[in-house]
């Protein structure tokens, strides 16, 4: 029999962060693709994973492929249908662009929970909709028997004090950005994301963060359309990313949404205002824009129909907790007897994520970072039944293991950069991220 995606109502609104505690608890094996705090808009998706994968056994696009039944989701409301949520690291690179990988990451090159019962909350109608391919009736009187429970009450803590440890220093990575530079004027690049990492260590002393408590802080602080709390076995990946990588629809209508271009708010109303107008109006900021639109626009036509590939918006300004961000959007449609694997296949990774043209700037960034970006600087998100695919940027997000936890930063180099800004800049990213783990 054809499986079939079973909906049913909660029958209540509840607080994600509510649902999330008294569903997924501390569990290893859960998901949360979170709208944020308060959010008025859009959906979030929670729940417990029935498998978590992280070895695939040969290439992980074609697993993901095999993954994708003849389904039923007739029943089910857009968005995600139930699937595949998990991350690719920045070195599935090495599969998607056939290039030999050399660096190996502490984390896994990607990790994919089986998604087979979820919670998806509406909130512009604060509604609550239970999907399942089982019992979707058990699944909700096991739901609201958990909802019932007496809820464990988070001891309120301070996260330890502790000291962040940076992989360059900021001399190293002044000289790398002079080195990105050098390599633009040579004509070997028009523009390159340099990234670096800081690192905060668990000890003997101070055990690794909660991943829970620790994403609380973080969408409290920095609340994003595009947060997650992925919890794959050892791994956890907490994210307030604010940039969509990709979205493919279920009739093949392809977008993404590239970010380029940053500046901090203001302290006052004024001071906002004035640092906004300097993001709009700045050429180096505008340049590295455009270069990634074109970047993307190249990508995407590679699995469209010919002459359906455009650029919806272009240049816009989304604001957030601590920066203002320029975000273009470019569309496409699926050419024939392709699906969205094929566009993660042709788009990954983002070129905001790398720089331009990608194949040489990939290269010139990893002669000068010489490591793996690991989780960071890919992407994560979902994989429907449906074939739809909804992925953001890993950015903005922190990861946790055993031994601590790691915050990427970065940002795009052009020939009118100046480094001691763009130093500033990556840790401006990175500042948030690291007060809630309580390092500096």
């Amino acid at each position: 029999m054809r499986p079939r995606v079973q909906t049913a109502p909660l029958g209540r609104w509840v607080d994600p962060a509510d649902a999330y505690a008294a569903i997924c608890g501390d569990s290893d094996a859960a998901f949360w693709l979170d709208s944020g705090p308060n959010a008025a808009t859009g959906h979030s998706y929670l729940g417990l994973a029935s498998a978590v994968t992280t070895d695939f056994g040969g290439p992980v696009l074609d697993w993901l492929r095999a993954q994708r039944h003849d389904t039923d989701v007739s029943d089910a409301a857009p968005g995600f249908t139930l699937g595949q949520v998990g991350w690719l690291g920045y070195e599935l690179r090495g599969e998607t662009m056939d290039v030999p990988i050399e660096r190996a990451s502490r984390y896994p090159l990607a990790a994919f929970l089986t998604v087979d019962r979820a919670l998806a909350f509406d909130h512009a109608h604060h509604e609550v909709t239970l999907m399942a391919l089982d019992d979707v009736e058990a699944y909700r009187d096991e739901v609201l028997a958990a909802l019932e429970r007496p809820p464990v009450e988070p001891v309120e803590t301070s996260p330890p004090k502790t000291t962040a440890h940076w992989a360059y220093t900021d001399d190293e990575y002044l000289a790398m950005i002079e080195a990105c530079q050098a390599a633009i004027v040579e004509g070997d690049a028009y523009q390159l994301c340099l990234t670096t990492e800081v690192s905060v260590p668990s000890t003997s002393v101070d055990a690794a963060p909660d991943p829970v408590a620790t994403y609380l802080a973080l969408r409290a602080s920095s609340p994003t359309h595009h947060g997650a709390l992925l919890r794959a076995g050892s791994v956890s990946l907490l994210s307030a990313s604010p940039e969509q990588f990709l979205s493919v629809a279920p009739d093949g209508i392809v977008t993404t949404s590239p970010i380029k271009g940053t500046r901090p708010r203001g302290a006052t109303e004024a001071g906002d205002w004035v640092l906004r107008e300097e993001l709009v109006t700045s050429d180096k900021e505008r340049a590295e824009n455009l270069m990634i639109v074109d970047l993307m626009r190249n990508d995407i036509a590679r699995i469209s129909k010919v002459g359906t590939v455009s650029v919806t918006s272009l240049m816009g300004v989304e604001s957030y907790a601590q920066v203002h961000q320029l975000v273009s959007t470019v569309r496409g449609e699926l050419a024939e007897g392709l699906t969205g694997i094929d566009a993660i296949a042709a788009c990954f990774p983002a070129g905001s994520m790398t720089g331009a043209p990608k194949l040489s700037a990939t290269a010139i960034l990893d002669s000068l970072e010489h490591r793996a970006r690991g989780i960071y600087a890919g992407a994560f998100g979902y994989i429907g039944l449906d074939g739809a695919v909804d992925l953001a940027m890993v950015i903005r997000s922190i990861v946790i293991d055993k031994d601590g936890a790691t915050v990427g930063t970065g940002g795009g180099i052009t020939a009118l950069s100046v480094p001691i800004e763009e130093l500033a800049e990556a840790k401006l990213k990175a500042e948030a991220l690291l007060k809630v783990l309580g390092a500096k």
